[in-house]
């Protein structure tokens, strides 16, 4: 486990990045730009694209579907690199998927924009109006909910309906939007920040089967080992985590309404549940790496008696712990007697789906850099956090978001639309947002992975006070939303 003297290191190596080098002399944006080139080789002979997608996946796709979609954008070949087969789902599968995502609300607005949000309402999409977080060590908790509960806080999603819906949106777009399936890219090669003799001016792919595209943008969605990224060289602050993450397909022991995401952080790491039917749940159990082997080993009937002892037993509680944050409770109820949210119970658990456990490593990581002459990057390309907040996916849908709304600023004003002058506007305001939230997430990951009292006394108030501040978690709740 890394101490939590690590967690300077995570101010100090990603904050630089909130500056922005729109104020840095010319030279430094020059800098940005000066990457290994090639001289021209038949480039005449390749297809030129204004923007090249390297990636598909949730995020990739939404990219190409946003800037398809996009009006001033509408005489721009844009072209989506995917190295896997095209996903068809011609029908919902009757079992449910062991990876899925926490939508937010911004996230939906986007989906629904490019048309891919009403398609996935229509095939399998879980609502939940409250969450609850409690921590196993102490009686502490905090509920976020919206005040009529009329309106959702989130919607949990299997990644493959979210997928399919885009992939039938792409389906659907105008000639000037492509697709190209099993494309595996094998080389980049990287202009110069100006044009010059002998130099390739834009960003030059080369495809496995042999074929050579240009970009006069290429952006990168290629995932956590983004090739893009590292072949531009461009440092990266990542650490893995001494976790995995068991996820498993939940069978409730009765039906409910079951519109409550429920979270308790155990020493070890946080444990979840999140709602995918009035009889199904998701698990996301983050662990060390032997209890997740251990968990991943059990019988089904030892499993599930597993995952209800994380949510109910109170072994990892003092008797200490627990008369502190009563008397601090107390005084925070004197003071706003009407402040705070009751608490509930979460369902319990009756078994799992067959052959719905696996796990997978955590990390964490962050790009210093999102763009370069002609390039930028987005989602896990850029930046990757731990599950326990449900934020990775929202994260690149706001990338998209953002750098749609830029170059389609771009595009009106007759700009390139690789300059680097807007790229660095993308840069400036995706980091201003992601790498706040990113460092919230390591640091109570962080907070929440000792016993040791003084750590639980400080969490235990934490929480207390910010269930009793109404205000204090609007405003998380409206940040996390976006």
């Amino acid at each position: 486990m890394h101490k939590l003297t690590k967690a300077p290191l995570v101010l100090n190596g990603l904050g630089r990045c909130l500056i922005t080098e729109k104020h840095l002399p010319a030279v430094n944006i020059i800098r940005r730009g000066l990457v290994c080139s090639e001289n021209r080789t038949d480039s005449s002979k390749t297809e030129v694209y204004d923007v090249i997608i390297s990636g598909g996946g949730m995020v990739g796709s939404a990219m190409a579907c946003s800037l398809g979609m996009d009006p001033n954008l509408a005489g721009k070949k844009i072209l989506l690199l995917e190295a896997g087969h095209k996903k068809v789902m011609d029908r919902v599968p009757d079992t449910y998927s062991t990876r899925v995502s926490s939508i937010s609300p911004g996230s939906a607005t986007l989906l629904s924009g490019i048309g891919a949000w009403e398609q996935i309402t229509r095939m399998r999409c879980k609502p939940y109006k409250r969450m609850q977080v409690w921590d196993a060590c102490s009686d502490a908790l905090i509920t976020f909910d919206k005040e009529d509960l009329l309106d959702e806080m989130a919607y949990i999603v299997e990644n493959d309906i979210v997928v399919a819906a885009i992939t039938r949106q792409l389906d659907a777009m105008p000639e000037n939007v492509q697709v190209k399936y099993k494309s595996k890219v094998v080389k980049y090669t990287w202009p110069m920040p100006h044009h010059a003799a002998e130099s390739i001016p834009w960003v030059k792919v080369t495809l496995a089967n042999g074929e050579t595209l240009q970009a006069k943008l290429l952006i990168g969605a290629d995932g956590p080992n983004s090739m893009v990224r590292q072949k531009l060289g461009i440092p990266t602050v990542k650490w893995n985590y001494d976790q995995s993450a068991v996820v498993a397909v939940l069978h409730l022991s009765e039906p409910t309404e079951n519109n409550v995401a429920w979270q308790r952080f155990l020493p070890t790491g946080p444990i979840a549940m999140l709602p995918l039917s009035d009889t199904k749940s998701s698990l996301v159990w983050s662990t060390s790496h032997h209890l997740a082997e251990e968990l991943l080993e059990l019988d089904e009937e030892s499993f599930v008696d597993a995952i209800n002892s994380a949510f109910w037993s109170n072994e990892n509680q003092s008797d200490l712990i627990e008369t502190a944050g009563a008397l601090f409770r107390d005084a925070l109820s004197a003071i706003m007697p009407s402040a705070g949210s009751p608490r509930q119970l979460p369902p319990s658990v009756a078994g799992i789906g067959p052959k719905s456990r696996v796990m997978f490593p955590l990390g964490v990581g962050h790009a210093s850099e999102y763009i370069r002459h002609r390039v930028a990057l987005i989602g896990d390309a850029a930046h990757r956090v731990h599950p326990l907040a449900g934020q990775g996916v929202n994260l690149g849908f706001g990338d998209v978001a953002c750098l749609t709304h830029l170059l389609s600023q771009a595009a009106f004003n007759g700009k390139d639309l690789g300059a680097i002058q807007h790229l660095l506007e993308y840069e400036t305001e995706r980091q201003r947002h992601n790498l706040p939230m990113m460092t919230a997430i390591d640091l109570m990951k962080r907070l929440y992975s000792t016993n040791a009292a003084p750590a639980v006394l400080l969490r235990t108030f934490g929480l207390q006070a910010t269930n009793m501040l109404p205000t204090l978690k609007e405003q998380i709740m409206a940040y996390a939303s976006k």
